[in-house]
């Protein structure tokens, strides 16, 4: 098998990072089938950016419709039989479609794949790698035993996942047919809509292949919405895994129970952001469904958290 990947870079006012974001899809050590900049109604040059690279590059312009919308379109527009995102802002690691591809090739049973990569700031700062900050991520190097690669597959290793995962959008390779199956990114959200597909697409799997090296690097934003506005930012995503909640209920085992916990960690979140506000009482409220959701210690520890303040 040799995979063709179709690499999908959505672009919202982008023009400042995208053809560093595009640089280094280009420089894969192993090319891409092919790189789709889908445009969301910018307003700046992004799409003048985009045309700079000429035939090397697909170019598709709708109107703002948001991130998951952009995803959609640029994998309904696909013609590779593996899909890989990157934002705009973000970069590629010289070998991250390599790796991917050639253990696919070998192992043609991996449901999908995902991998390290790195926190930097928005002077390209190193901040941090994800598996080292995630429980799940940690599993896995444990397992991996400083192999490159690591196979997740038990039960315990994808609750872990699905409740505080490693992989981020642009670590992530999918067979076209299955994202398109799946119904792509879910539209109407503005957080965690990545976890929602996520979520759904570990509920249809059984293997899935992790390389323990960085793939590329998430950038952190010190302006971004989710710092300016934190009580919106975290109702946001509640807002969303009560979504996901409510298909759960036919998802196997460890994924539901990984689902549980990401909700709760998220209504405590956002306990703690509305407790930061001075709003105590909402707090309060915020992590009270955990308790009927999940009757233990720690629900009970998280209510009386939020009475502390």
């Amino acid at each position: 098998m040799n995979p063709r990947f179709s690499v999908i870079i959505p672009a919202f006012n982008a023009a400042a990072s995208l053809a560093r974001a595009i640089e280094s899809v280009r420089a894969q050590s192993r090319p891409a089938h092919e790189i789709i900049v889908v445009d969301d109604g910018s307003s700046d040059a992004t799409a003048e950016v985009a045309r700079q690279f000429g035939t090397a590059i697909r170019l598709i312009r709708q109107a703002n419709s948001g991130v998951s919308v952009a995803r959609n379109a640029g994998a309904a527009a696909a013609t590779g039989d593996w899909l890989a995102f990157l934002d705009a802002d973000d970069w590629y690691a010289p070998d991250r479609i390599k790796l991917h591809a050639d253990w696919i090739a070998e192992d043609p049973t991996l449901d999908f794949l995902t991998g390290d990569y790195e926190y930097r700031d928005d002077s390209g700062s190193l901040l941090g790698t994800s598996m080292a900050q995630h429980e799940s991520g940690r599993m896995m190097l444990d397992k991996a035993a400083g192999a490159t690669r690591v196979v997740m597959e038990t039960p315990s290793e994808r609750a872990a996942f699905v409740a505080d995962h490693f992989g981020d959008t642009h670590t992530l390779s999918v067979p076209r047919a299955c994202f398109i199956a799946l119904g792509g990114y879910p539209t109407g959200f503005k957080v965690c809509e990545d976890v929602h597909f996520l979520t759904r697409l570990m509920a249809t799997c059984r293997r899935t292949g992790v390389i323990c090296q960085s793939l590329g690097a998430y950038v952190i934003h010190g302006g971004s919405a989710t710092r300016r506005d934190p009580v919106a930012a975290q109702r946001e995503n509640v807002r969303t895994l009560i979504d996901l909640a409510r298909l759960a209920g036919n998802f196997p085992a460890p994924v539901k129970l990984g689902v549980d916990k990401r909700m709760q960690s998220a209504r405590y979140n956002l306990g703690c952001a509305l407790n930061k506000n001075g709003q105590r009482i909402a707090a309060v409220n915020a992590v009270l469904p955990s308790l009927a959701a999940r009757p233990g210690w720690q629900s009970l520890r998280d209510v009386l958290s939020m009475i502390r303040g």
